[in-house]
C-alpha cells in the first residue's frame, strides 16, 4: 500500500531516506527550507549539493513550504541536524497527532541541554504522541546506490515502530525493530564522538592498533552511559550501537572520521570543519556528551580529550599519550 510520507530535511540523509522510501512505493515530500535548493532539485531532478550522480524518483516531490510538505501526509520523518531538532519541532508540533506520530532520523542530543531528543519531543508533544528513531550504521550515498544496508527503528510504542520498520523495509534495505528508545539514540549520538577521536589517532599516524582499541574502549563507554541512562546493553551491541560505531569509526564516507583526521594532522577545528563543508555531528555531540555523562555520573575518557581538543585548545597528541598514561585496571571493571 502506498503511503504519503512527509520527509523534512533534505540533507544528505534525508534525501536518501526519500530514495528508499520511494523505491519500496511510497509518495515522498521532500522539505527543505532552502528555495533556491529546493528549486535545484526540481530541475535537475538530483540532490547534487548533498548526493550527486543520484536520481531523484518521480515518486519525490521537492518542497520549501512546511505547509506544502505536511500536507495529506500520513507519517512524518524528520532529518535534520540534532540543532535544528528543536526549531523545526516546534514548528510542526501542532500539526501532529497520534495517527502520525513523529519519527526522526537525527542523530545527536539536544543542543545545550545533554538530553536525549525523544526528551525534547515528549516535552514539546505530551504523552500521547507515539515517537520512533531510525539509526544504524548507514552512509547516505550507499543508501542512494540501492546497497545492501540494515538500521533499527527504535520507538516508544510497538506497533508504530513496527510500522516504520515496514514502511522502510526493502529487498535491499533491512528495518528491525526495537522498544529501547534510549539505546538507539545513544547509539547514534556517542558513536560520532568516539569517531573523531579515531580520526585523530589516524591523522596522528598511530596504526590500526590504536584504532581497534579506541573503537573497543570507546564501546565500554558507551555501555557505562547507556547502563546508567536505562538502554538495554544489547541494542548497543547490535546495529545502533556496535554497528554504527564501527561504520563510522573507519568508513571513509564518515564525516566525524575525516573531521577528526584533519585535527590529527595539524588544523584547527574550524579549520577543520570548513573542510568538510557539511555539518558534523560529533563537534556538537561532545558537549552533550560530557554534559550526560556528568549527570549520570559515568567516566568517560575518550569523549572527554575528543572534547577537551575541540573546546579547550588541548593537543591531540597529548590527549592520546593521557589516555595511554591512565592507572592499570581489569578491562571489565
Amino acid at each position: 500500500m502506498t503511503v504519503r510520507i512527509a520527509v523534512l530535511g533534505a540533507g544528505s540523509w534525508g534525501t536518501a531516506l526519500a530514495m528508499q522510501l520511494a523505491r519500496v512505493g511510497h509518495s515522498v515530500q521532500l522539505w527543505a527550507r532552502d528555495a533556491a535548493h529546493v528549486e535545484a532539485m526540481r530541475a535537475s531532478r538530483e540532490n547534487s549539493r548533498y548526493l550527486p550522480g543520484a536520481p531523484l524518483a518521480d515518486a519525490i516531490t521537492p518542497l520549501d513550504e512546511l505547509d506544502q510538505a505536511l500536507q495529506g501526509a500520513d507519517r512524518i520523518l524528520l532529518a535534520v541536524p540534532s540543532s535544528a531538532f528543536a526549531g523545526v519541532l516546534d514548528q510542526i508540533a501542532g500539526r501532529l497527532d497520534a495517527g502520525r506520530g513523529l519519527a526522526w532520523a537525527t542523530k545527536g542530543f539536544e543542543p545545550g541541554a545533554g538530553r536525549l531528543l525523544s526528551e525534547a519531543a515528549r516535552e514539546r508533544l505530551g504523552g500521547s504522541i507515539p515517537l520512533a528513531a531510525v539509526t544504524g550504521p548507514s552512509f547516505a550515498g550507499e543508501v542512494a546506490q540501492g546497497l545492501p544496508t540494515a538500521v533499527t527503528v527504535g520507538a516508544s510504542e510497538p506497533e508504530f515502530g513496527r510500522s516504520w520498520a515496514a514502511l522502510l523495509h526493502g529487498s535491499s534495505f533491512r528495518a528491525y525493530y526495537t522498544a529501547d528508545l534510549v539505546g538507539v539514540q545513544l547509539g547514534g549520538a556517542v558513536k560520532n564522538v568516539l569517531a573523531i577521536a579515531c580520526g585523530m589517532a589516524d591523522g596522528l599516524g598511530l596504526g590500526n592498533n590504536t584504532r581497534a582499541a579506541l573503537i573497543t574502549r570507546g564501546l565500554a563507554e558507551l555501555m557505562r552511559l547507556g547502563q546508567a541512562m536505562g538502554a538495554d546493553a544489547r541494542t548497543l551491541m547490535g546495529l545502533a550501537g556496535l554497528g554504527d560505531l564501527v561504520l563510522t569509526c573507519t568508513g571513509e564516507a564518515s564525516r566525524n572520521r575525516r573531521f577528526g583526521l584533519a585535527l590529527g594532522r595539524g588544523n584547527t577545528p574550524a579549520k577543520a570543519m570548513q573542510a568538510i563543508g557539511q555539518v558534523v555531528e560529533g563537534y556538537h555531540a561532545a558537549e552533550e556528551v560530557m554534559r550526560a555523562a556528568e549527570r549520570a555520573g559515568v567516566e568517560m575518557p575518550i569523549s572527554e580529550q575528543v572534547h577537551g581538543i575541540l573546546f579547550h585548545g588541548w593537543s591531540a597528541a597529548k590527549g592520546v599519550k593521557v589516555l595511554m598514561e591512565r592507572e592499570q585496571k581489569a578491562e571489565t571493571e
